[in-house]
């Protein structure tokens, strides 16, 4: 790993992916960064449809359960991601040379949290698309939806340039770049009291 790809290259990967694990099986071409920004994407993908799982009136109790089991895992995983992307970016910025930031301005959020919100974005377009789509779908329905499909695409290419400014901020040495630890306390054994509780 050694460079950061542009920004537009890591939206387009997103949107690709998408579009291809709808079709068939998940998988993971990429190498270097590219490679932990699908792997981050898949989290987002995966949750994307358990969350339609466990909102479905038909689902039982029992499944609702062992969805909101796997909601919890895949949400640890994906927040990891997002650390991994953001340690990632502090190697590369030491590759190329970038030397003490601290002392600069920093963005309210990391790039690794944008490339996460790139990737719901993604999932939300392509869901909006296929319910305007839809065969059943009245012109009522498709008007709204795509209405917020003109929306979400504005928020996604306004976020795309925000992201690609931040990154070349931080490799010319403009800004400053932390990677914060999520630090989620309900997965913790030894800080979630519905846990310890249960042991004692």
């Amino acid at each position: 790993m050694t460079t950061l790809p542009p920004v537009s290259q890591l939206t387009q990967l997103q949107i690709d992916c998408v579009e291809k694990w709808h079709n068939e099986p998940i998988s993971n071409p990429y190498s270097g960064f590219e490679e932990l920004v699908c792997r981050q994407h898949e989290f987002n993908y995966r949750l994307w449809h358990e969350e339609d799982i466990a909102r479905s009136p038909e689902a039982t109790d029992e499944r609702i359960a062992g969805v909101k089991r796997s909601i919890d895992k895949l949400n640890q995983a994906r927040n990891d991601m997002i650390e991994k992307i953001d340690d990632a970016i502090t190697e590369l910025l030491a590759a190329a040379g970038v030397g003490d930031t601290s002392a600069l301005p920093i963005n309210t959020e990391t790039s690794g949290s944008a490339i996460d919100r790139l990737s719901i974005m993604s999932l939300r377009l392509y869901h909006y698309a296929e319910q305007r789509d839809r065969e059943d779908a009245t012109d009522e329905h498709r008007e709204k939806v795509s209405q917020r499909i003109e929306l979400c695409r504005v928020q996604h290419a306004d976020l795309s340039h925000s992201l690609q400014t931040l990154v070349d901020d931080l490799f010319a040495g403009r800004k400053q770049h932390k990677t914060y630890r999520q630090m989620k306390m309900y997965n913790d054994p030894s800080l979630n009291p519905e846990i310890y509780r249960a042991k004692g």
